[in-house]
């Protein structure tokens, strides 16, 4: 698997699992959590799109961190407490990209960003998240595959939010970072697209 921030998904977990737990204990469910992080995804990507202010942008990083939370404590209520669910698949998956393209498609409204940029982007890694999820229908696993996974954009546009808020990126260095950004999802597509292929050859 190549470099990731993925890869430092267990560290993030082992703190979250003293607050997963009393939540199960609440009755809290693996589904309730997915649907609040994608439902607040949406609020927010709509605020941003009606009122794209700068200032405002300030409220992705934090949101990405929530977020992020959020993703893993449904996971972990799912596989540790026996919430997994046909049901939950669908919702995982379909929220993270639904999130992901409200939370992109702001970014085309700031002043001097070319808009075709952040579109390609954003069906891009929609297309990533796609090709992860074929890896199991060709006989592997779900693939998390880097440079430019969920948890990678999350802190790339986590942080150009925060330099949009600050004033401290002019659009000319935006749309360079966007196009280095597609790069590295082609990049991601192919890696998932091997590495899929050679697990799943590795098991027949």
């Amino acid at each position: 698997m190549s470099l990731s921030v993925y890869q430092l998904k267990s560290r993030f977990q082992d703190l979250l699992r003293p607050l997963v737990t009393r939540l199960y204990q609440n009755g809290v469910t693996a589904n309730q959590i997915t649907v609040i992080a994608g439902v607040g995804s949406i609020l927010l990507g709509t605020l941003l799109c009606l009122l794209p202010h700068p200032g405002l942008f300030s409220l992705i990083p934090l949101w990405m961190f929530i977020r992020m939370a959020l993703n893993a404590i449904d996971g972990m209520l799912a596989r540790e407490f026996s919430q997994q669910s046909r049901l939950g698949a669908y919702l995982n998956e379909l929220a993270d990209i639904v999130s992901d393209a409200v939370l992109y498609l702001p970014f085309a409204l700031l002043a001097g960003v070319e808009a075709a940029l952040i579109i390609a982007l954003t069906l891009l890694a929609i297309m990533s998240e796609y090709t992860g999820v074929l890896g199991v229908m060709v006989g592997a696993e779900r693939r998390y595959d880097g440079p430019m996974g969920k948890s990678d954009r999350a802190l790339v546009f986590g942080t150009l939010g925060l330099f949009v808020a600050l004033g401290w990126l002019p659009a000319f260095w935006l749309n360079l970072i966007f196009a280095a950004v597609i790069l590295l999802l082609c990049w991601t597509i192919f890696n998932r697209v091997k590495f899929g292929l050679k697990q799943s050859e590795s098991k027949n």
